[in-house]
């Protein structure tokens, strides 16, 4: 694979930088760097994301998938300080840097996709899946995270429609997971999906 966001050891020389995340209830500057998703600004899916999902429940084991540097997780660990938040992403420099920008947060934990134990499930998931990956690996990766919703969990998946958003809804129910268009806004859709214990 080459050098990309999803790759675990990014090659390109690293150069931090800071941005600023800028919500109605969270405003916090983040460290980015090279060789991760969205360095020279938080991305305008993930901003649409977190001004149009509920509140995450207030406990329980709350994942954001494909952490990044961490925006989706400072934002669950703020609006969620009692829950345990994992943030998780194959890219080693991104979680460096979601550990630096979460560190005020005793409740985060940073993992690479092996380091949650088996036995975790997790109230709600929040995620602006890498859809340029390719639908393979997405595919797969989806359908490891998604059955670890519990039993009444929803998943909040943001998506650019001109990327696949509507394909991606349809298969999600042929794959058996209730999925409701919860937003569409800027040209992105949110999708609601729910576990196969809730068709």
């Amino acid at each position: 694979m080459s050098d990309h966001y999803f790759s675990a050891q990014p090659k390109a020389e690293s150069a931090p930088r800071h941005v600023r995340l800028a919500l109605r209830d969270v405003q916090v500057g983040l460290t980015t760097d090279t060789g991760v998703f969205s360095p020279t600004a938080v991305d305008a899916g993930t901003l649409v994301l977190l001004e149009s999902v509920p509140a995450p429940p207030p406990t329980g084991d709350l994942l954001d998938l494909g952490c990044g540097y961490g925006p989706i997780t400072v934002t669950l660990a703020r609006r969620a300080p009692d829950a345990r938040v994992w943030g998780v992403d194959v890219n080693e420099r991104a979680r460096e840097l979601a550990r630096l920008n979460t560190a005020s947060s005793p409740n985060v934990r940073i993992e690479g996709p092996d380091g949650i134990p088996d036995d975790v499930r997790f109230a709600t998931i929040w995620s602006n899946p890498p859809i340029k990956v390719g639908k393979p690996v997405l595919h797969g990766m989806l359908r490891r995270w998604l059955p670890r919703l519990t039993a009444d969990g929803v998943a909040y998946l943001v998506v650019q429609r001109h990327l696949g958003a509507d394909s991606l809804h349809k298969w999600l129910e042929g794959e058996g997971f209730p999925t409701d268009r919860l937003a569409s806004r800027k040209g992105y859709r949110i999708l609601a999906v729910r576990t196969r214990e809730q068709a």
